[in-house]
């Protein structure tokens, strides 16, 4: 009969996000989590298999985590332009766990058309918003909506690593400027195609 579990799954995954949120995803070990859990590694092991598993499920924790922040987003009045303060404020409040999802060194290099669908489960959902709010094509939301990524992907990450702060009204008319800006210049290109 196998050893009665001292932790349970869910315990375990908190413990392993409370470490990354604090120290990174370095720090993620199975001694820091024996510690963590003011136990040794051993009950872990009960529950996983390995620590791969742990970081597995520690991840699928942060984009749920994550996804909570983009639902926000979405129920705003401007949906995307809602996802984008929220994509920043979650590098503000989370920058360890932002760095984690969206600063790490992928395996393959993706092109800028592969990259936001890879990186974001709501990817569709976001597109669909665009073009819903803005009465624009497929192809057009997709154009602003690699924009204004590249955009708030700039201010987010300095926000996560720290290198610049702005206020809740700074950030919000910055995207604004920009996506109208970008929005304008794609309505003139669909009106002369």
């Amino acid at each position: 009969m196998p050893p009665k579990a001292k932790f349970t799954k869910a315990e375990i995954i908190e413990a392993a996000l409370n470490i990354v949120r604090t120290d990174g995803y370095e720090a993620l070990t199975s001694r820091a989590l024996g510690t963590y859990l003011t136990s040794s590694a051993r009950p872990i092991f009960t529950v996983f298999k390995n620590m791969e598993e742990v970081q597995q499920a520690m991840t699928q924790a942060a984009k749920a985590l994550y996804k909570e922040y983009v639902e926000k987003g979405l129920a705003e009045e401007h949906p995307f332009k809602g996802v984008g303060t929220q994509y920043i404020l979650f590098s503000v409040k989370e920058p360890k766990l932002f760095q984690l999802l969206f600063m790490t060194e992928q395996k393959q290099i993706p092109d800028l058309s592969g990259v936001l669908p890879l990186i974001d489960e709501s990817y569709e959902q976001i597109l669909l918003s665009i073009q819903d709010d803005y009465k624009i094509s497929r192809p057009s939301a997709q154009k602003l909506y690699h924009h204004l990524w590249l955009y708030t992907h700039g201010i987010a990450s300095l926000c996560a690593t720290k290198m610049c702060r702005f206020t809740g009204q700074e950030i919000s008319t910055m995207m604004t400027e920009v996506a109208m800006s970008i929005l304008k210049k794609i309505k003139e290109d669909e009106k002369n195609d």
